[in-house]
């Protein structure tokens, strides 16, 4: 009764293809984007904006692009905040150069440099796979951090090493810089995160998408029937270095203002987004997100309970949420491999079918 697709036919071809086929899905996806762009800019305060709302949208890109490469391809990858070092160093660069251009501009461009760079990083996987593949994709990691501390160049030969986002606008409303206003911001950043999600769905569902899937599962069988791993490899690399570069560049500009390269983007933010799509599910959109909603609220609420109710010390609740978070990254490993994303179609395949007995 409550999730059901009796009545909803397809008579075309276009429409039994269609993201979302059924009817009630269509529906209440519009209804979250309704209420993402219509309701929640005008609701929330400063605080729930840069502690829940711009993370988990930049997290989501991350997690999506990250996802891409390693959930719907299998390359696994611990280079992903180097790669995000690259999209923030590169806009800073942009804003900097060219500070007439548009900031939405700039993060696209820099979505493409990261591109290019996570491409030139992707070829080792043409001959290494597996655990080889993720200590080349962490020795990238620490290379580009390294490069990103030696080079002046790329900080502008500030004295700090620190690079800061200049303010820029857009319609003439802040977007980065100490003059931002929150919902301006999160407006910006779900506009990235939409149109991130949106291209993962189609490319994840089109014949790029089986390529990708055909080498997660057996490669050798894959290039046996005509898929090309050349192509396929390094499409996925270049796509998820991508998405991973949009989200370095508006975690440098949009939510931090001010990064250094070491202490923002080292092997922890690598870490982060790999547990991000192995809680929510690999080779699931809803899943990135699911996953960096989990891991980016988990924090928040423990520090609400444990400090501001319990009276724990700060250092304690930060210890219990990483027990927490290593403990569901096993469990899920164990039981539920697929995440809260299988979660989630298990609940919908229940509902489909209550309140007859399965």
């Amino acid at each position: 009764m409550l999730y059901r697709e009796a009545g909803d036919f397809s008579t075309t071809y276009p429409q039994d293809s269609q993201t979302f086929p059924i009817r009630f899905d269509r529906y209440r996806y519009y209804v979250v984007l309704a209420i993402a762009v219509l309701v929640l800019p005008f609701v929330m305060t400063d605080y729930l904006v840069n502690s829940i709302f711009l993370p988990f949208l930049i997290y989501a890109i991350a997690a999506i692009g990250l996802n891409i490469l390693t959930g719907y391809c299998g390359q696994v990858s611990l280079g992903t905040g180097g790669f995000m070092a690259v999209g923030a160093y590169a806009c800073y660069k942009l804003m900097t150069a060219f500070p007439d251009v548009n900031i939405f501009f700039h993060v696209i461009i820099a979505g493409g440099i990261t591109a290019l760079v996570g491409t030139a990083f992707g070829l080792p996987s043409l001959r290494i796979k597996g655990f080889y593949l993720a200590v080349a994709t962490l020795a990238a990691q620490f290379f580009l951090v390294w490069l990103f501390n030696k080079v002046s160049w790329f900080y502008n030969y500030s004295a700090s090493g620190q690079i800061n986002a200049p303010e820029r606008t857009v319609f003439g409303i802040a977007v980065t810089g100490a003059n931002t206003a929150g919902w301006a911001t999160y407006l910006f950043c779900l506009v990235f995160t939409v149109g991130a999600a949106l291209i993962a769905r189609n490319l994840t569902r089109g014949a790029m998408g089986r390529q990708w899937m055909a080498i997660r599962d057996m490669d050798i069988a894959a290039e046996i029937i005509g898929v090309n791993p050349l192509k396929a490899k390094l499409t996925a690399f270049a796509v998820s270095s991508f998405f991973v570069g949009v989200s370095g560049a508006l975690f440098f500009a949009v939510y931090l203002g001010a990064v250094e390269v070491g202490e923002v983007f080292g092997i922890q933010k690598s870490f982060l987004v790999l547990f991000m799509i192995i809680i929510g599910g690999l080779g699931s959109i809803f899943g990135a997100f699911a996953g960096a909603a989990f891991l980016v609220v988990l924090p928040v609420i423990l520090k609400v309970v444990g400090v501001d109710m319990l009276g724990w010390p700060t250092d304690i609740v930060a210890h219990f949420n990483l027990v927490i978070v290593g403990g569901l990254i096993i469990m899920f490993l164990i039981l539920e491999p697929h995440g809260l994303a299988q979660l989630w179609r298990v609940a919908k395949e229940k509902l489909r079918l209550w309140p007859f007995p399965h």
